[in-house]
Formats: structure tokens, C-alpha cells, sequence
């Protein structure tokens, strides 16, 4: 008969890379965002060719998609709501790395 050699052990789980898109780190509001929440709290043209001129309803809309846009992936809207709900900034900035609760 043949002897039964021993398994050799496993190993290990290696350890893998985490992913840096996965925990919702937010970046610094580009420039354009920047812009565009200055032209909407002002109403008006802040620059460009079209400086001083008031916006119409069309680029007012546009704007506000965007910083929607801008905020929401971001995770500060949940940073925000947090913070008004009255959590301290460590577990709001817990809060906002999650994704969103399917209710």
C-alpha cells in the first residue's frame, strides 16, 4: 500500500489591495463647481464672455444639476445631513463613506 503523504498547510489569504473608490472618499470641489455656486447664488454671470449678464432659468437648472451631481457622489450631502442631525464629525464622516441604507 501506498503511504498518504500529508497536505501541506494553506496558506494564507493574501491580503488584497483595498480599493480606493469603495469607502466614498470625496475630493475638493473642482473649480468649475466652484464657479457654478457662485453664479447661482449670485444669479448672475461671474465669468466668461457672458460676465454680468443674469442667467436664465435653462443655465440656473443646469447648474444646480450639476452641484447635485457634484455633492451627491461626493458623499458630503450625507456628511451634511449628518452633521445637522447632530452627530460629531467623526461619525458623520463615518456616515458619509457608507452606501446608502435600501429601504
Amino acid at each position: 500500500m501506498a503511504r498518504k503523504t500529508e497536505q501541506p498547510a494553506q496558506a494564507a489569504p493574501k491580503e488584497s489591495k483595498p480599493n480606493k473608490y469603495r469607502d466614498g472618499r470625496w475630493t475638493v470641489p473642482s473649480k468649475r463647481a466652484k464657479g457654478y455656486a457662485a453664479d447661482r447664488k449670485a444669479k448672475v454671470h461671474t465669468y466668461g464672455p457672458k460676465e454680468g449678464n443674469e442667467l436664465t432659468d435653462y443655465e440656473a437648472g443646469m447648474r444646480s444639476g450639476y452641484l447635485q451631481c457634484q455633492t451627491d457622489h461626493a458623499g458630503m450631502y450625507k456628511y451634511k445631513k449628518a452633521l445637522s442631525e447632530g452627530k460629531s464629525k467623526e461619525e458623520a464622516r463615518e456616515l458619509s463613506r457608507r452606501p446608502w441604507k435600501k429601504k
